[in-house]
């Protein structure tokens, strides 16, 4: 198995994909790397990639009005990001920030979408493990709005 197939079916949101799918995943990956405070993704600009982290961290933030980037997760190696390219009309929702040197695996989602289409198992299969970690994600979204606009007043 080459490096970037074991990467892959090592990440722990792909173990378990049957070969070939890791296989469909590997056609439409490339491995890369950006330095502390490059930008992967802005909110509202097209989505047609997705990330695997291998080192570094990567903050997902919001911008708001007036107070600026608001942090709402920290994601660490193994840890993907970029759900976007899956759901019209492939905007992304949030920023996420390099917060130190990264090395990543970038996968070409528009190409995905297309081997989604000819394998609906591959697509059944990434979106439940998508859609697990999206539903973590908005966990972690509504802890750090409470957290932001919390009354400070309560006791």
């Amino acid at each position: 198995m080459r490096t970037l197939d074991r990467l892959i079916a090592q990440a722990p949101i792909f173990r378990g994909l049957a070969e070939h799918h890791v296989d469909a995943l590997v056609r439409v990956a490339r491995e890369q790397q950006t330095v502390a405070g490059a930008y992967l993704l802005r909110a509202g600009e097209a989505a047609e990639r997705f990330y695997l982290i291998r080192e570094g961290t990567l903050a997902l933030e919001v911008q708001a009005p007036g107070r600026g980037a608001i942090l709402i997760e920290t994601l660490h190696a193994g840890e993907i990001t970029g759900f976007s390219w899956l759901f019209e009309p492939c905007r992304w929702q949030f920023d996420a920030r390099a917060t130190s040197p990264m090395r990543f695996v970038s996968f070409d989602g528009t190409a995905l979408r297309g081997a989604v289409e000819a394998d609906h198992e591959l697509g059944f299969q990434l979106m439940r493990r998508f859609a697990a970690t999206a539903v973590a994600r908005l966990q972690a979204t509504r802890l750090q709005l409470l957290d932001v606009y919390g009354n400070p007043g309560a006791r």
